[in-house]
């Protein structure tokens, strides 16, 4: 990296993705939780595409609330690797996630890539991503009670016919990896999509609009590796902490890991749950599970959150030598 673009380019890059956030005002939150955040770092931040010299394909699982009717249930996938154009090194990557909670249900899909440098013995990477937020809502089922003084049998705010509406998505990421430790900052739905639904009222054909807004959010998210000196474990201490200026939460986790193979740790998120984490990667594979026991009120009505993800990364060669090399996959 040169020392012109650190001058002038790499502050107009954080200035732009700061101050884009800055004038937020959020009407939804539309991103997923997850406690093993940094199983997909790509999911939350643009630039963690090709952070590895890995194909690295994840998917997971999260089912919130336990106990609850109707709680969130969450699926993502997401997969990325890095590439050489003109002997520049770039990472590229998509992600799918789905999320349903009661009558909602929302779909993210993103297309990703990032451009990257050396910096002070480590890489930075610079990331975009453009894609779609898909949300709809089962009007149809919708029932409210008549029977008491409290409810009235119809509210003209309410749908009752199914509603589906689709508006783009844009994201932002910057994110550096060194040996010793990781970090990154981004931004998603930085245009701060609106989604339109349109539905007929019924009898008189009269149309409705019924809008859903979902806010832009902040991500700051970091980790690193402490060796334990003459041992074969080492300690994996992350952290994540994420705002629309409206809603702000963070979450720490420490890990320990014994010859690369097998872990253990836990998690606090504030005010919301404790986390018990195991997991094991063995050659490509990864397997991690989670539990969240909750520290709030929801304890009275659900026994916790689990979380299972899993995945597969094929090692890639970038080099010019072997540019022009090619195995069977077969013998990989």
């Amino acid at each position: 990296m040169t020392p012109r673009f650190l001058k002038y380019y790499l502050p107009l890059i954080v200035a732009a993705l700061l101050g884009s956030l800055s004038v937020l005002r959020v009407n939804a939150q539309v991103d997923a939780q997850f406690s093993q955040y940094w199983a997909v770092p790509t999911y939350y931040n643009a630039g963690a595409t090709g952070a590895t010299d890995n194909i690295r394909i994840r998917g997971g699982a999260r089912l919130q609330w336990v106990g609850i009717d109707n709680a969130p249930k969450t699926f993502v996938a997401t997969g990325d690797m890095p590439f050489k154009l003109m002997n520049k090194r770039f990472g590229t990557g998509l992600v799918i996630q789905q999320e349903s909670m009661g009558l909602y249900k929302n779909l993210n899909l993103d297309a990703q890539i990032s451009y990257k440098l050396k910096l002070f013995k480590g890489v930075f990477s610079v990331g975009a991503e453009v894609g779609f937020i898909n949300e709809s809502f089962k009007g149809s089922e919708v029932f409210i009670p008549d029977d008491d003084d409290y409810h009235e049998g119809t509210d003209d705010a309410i749908p009752t016919q199914d509603l589906n509406g689709t508006s783009l998505d844009l994201g932002l990421g910057i994110y550096y990896t060194h040996k010793l430790f990781w970090l990154g900052i981004s931004g998603r739905h930085l245009n701060s999509p609106v989604i339109t639904f349109n539905a007929e009222s019924g009898a008189g054909t009269n149309e409705k609009n019924y809008e859903f807004k979902a806010g832009r959010t902040l991500y700051f998210m970091g980790g690193c590796n402490i060796p334990i000196k003459n041992t074969l474990f080492e300690v994996i201490p992350s952290f994540m902490a994420r705002t629309d200026f409206t809603f702000t939460t963070g979450e720490i986790d420490a890990r320990l890991r014994y010859n690369k193979f097998l872990y253990a740790g836990v998690g606090y998120r504030y005010k919301d749950a404790v986390t018990a984490i195991i997991g094991a990667e063995f050659k490509n594979f990864y397997l991690g599970y989670s539990y969240d026991y909750p520290v709030s009120d929801i304890a009275k009505a659900s026994s916790g959150s689990h979380e299972i993800f899993l995945g597969y990364a094929l090692k890639l060669d970038l080099s010019e030598k072997n540019k022009n090399k090619h195995k069977s996959i077969r013998i990989m």
